[in-house]
């Protein structure tokens, strides 16, 4: 089988972030604005929806041409080798966006796409009918600039949706974006970590898989997993990979607090269900009243604003108590993600690093603080990821 082209797709502002892991992985990659390609097999689709911690999906890319008419993008949906994929009874929905392109219209669009995969499965199984009883394959065509991306997506749900969060809630901070604020710091697994403003624990979940190189697709599944077309054994072959990855031989240091105690109770109970219970101390107290413990630790968070707290004065103040509060943790960093434009001249000075991070539909800054590292122990695993 010739190599596939793979795209992980990645939230605006993460791109060179999932690139990284995508190197981390072992694959040569090639950058462009929301995504990441690479070169893979059956097993590196099964690999890296089990890996990768701050991509939306997975998807690979069937084909791409110029699209300015509806003939022109009918016939190139044809040609593309879709039998080699769906099978007879395989459910294949259309899914589709169209910017600054002639064919403007997505729902028309999508019809004509949905009829070429028609008419050339038609001729590949020789029927005039298919039941869409089978296997999912959502197929996605985007027109950009006249030209169409066609693209099949192994993921199902979105990456974010690692299986550890049971509860209805809608965690204000994705998982895949608290895994890119982790990634973004300085913070290895042998560090003191704190969230002041943990809310249902998403920050210090993912910080706890990262240390231990737990992967966060153990504990859900994937569409791609019931194709044919793709051993069961590789799928199996890839999740005992990644249970004999996890390194969970020394302690974490990670510890969230919270003024709301529904949100703790959520918090624990995302910890228990990702298999980290006991793992990671939670606390209700307001964040003016958080005292980290340690040396050269890290707070991380993202303090509420929006639809949190309606309140700029509170979100003044807040901002305000983290700068006192590390002047009293001289060995400390510390991270905040905030769309606030005043965030420095309340936290009392400039960050020693900013970067434009898009926290869903909200435009941020994630605000570094860089405190010291801490002295090096050649007794310490230097390998572990983020170190």
């Amino acid at each position: 089988m010739s190599k596939l082209t793979l795209i992980a797709t990645a939230p605006m502002g993460l791109e060179a972030v999932v690139a990284r892991e995508l190197n981390e992985l072992g694959y040569e990659t090639t950058v462009e604005n929301g995504r990441v390609l690479f070169s893979g097999d059956y097993i590196d689709i099964c690999r890296c929806n089990l890996w990768l911690r701050t991509s939306d999906r997975v998807l690979i890319k069937m084909g791409q041409f110029p699209a300015k008419t509806f003939d022109e993008l009918f016939e190139g949906v044809k040609a593309l080798p879709w039998a080699d994929w769906i099978p007879e009874n395989g459910e294949f929905p259309v899914e589709g966006r169209s910017h600054k392109s002639q064919l403007t219209s997505v729902p028309a669009c999508q019809g004509i796409v949905k009829k070429a995969v028609v008419e050339k499965l038609k001729l590949s199984y020789q029927t005039e009918w298919f039941p869409e009883d089978g296997p999912r394959y959502v197929i996605e065509v985007i027109l950009l600039n006249d030209i169409a991306l066609i693209t099949l997506d192994t993921t199902g749900p979105a990456l974010h949706k690692r299986g550890y969060r049971r509860q209805s809630t809608e965690a204000p901070l994705k998982e895949t974006m608290a895994a890119a604020l982790i990634k973004l710091s300085r913070w290895n697994g042998h560090r003191p970590l704190y969230d002041p403003c943990c809310g249902t624990g998403t920050l210090l979940i993912e910080a706890a898989m990262i240390a231990w190189n737990i992967a966060p697709g153990l504990r859900r599944s994937f569409p791609s997993e019931h194709w044919p077309v793709i051993p069961r054994r590789l799928w199996e072959d890839a999740r005992e990979e990644a249970y004999d990855a996890v390194r969970d031989d020394y302690p974490l240091q990670l510890t969230g607090s919270d003024v709301d105690p529904e949100a703790i109770e959520l918090a624990e109970a995302a910890a228990k269900s990702a298999g980290l219970s006991g793992e990671i101390t939670f606390k209700v107290i307001a964040a003016a009243k958080a005292r980290p413990e340690g040396e050269y630790g890290c707070i991380i968070t993202n303090p509420p604003y929006g639809e949190r707290i309606s309140n700029d004065k509170e979100v003044e103040k807040l901002t305000r108590q983290f700068g006192e509060m590390m002047l009293y943790l001289p060995s400390w960093s510390f991270f905040a993600i905030s769309p606030s434009k005043e965030f420095e001249q309340f936290y009392g000075r400039k960050a020693d690093k900013r970067r434009k991070l898009y926290n869903g539909r909200i435009e941020c800054q994630f605000y570094q603080y860089l405190g010291p590292l801490p002295p090096r122990n050649p007794d310490k695993d230097n390998s572990e990821p983020n170190s």
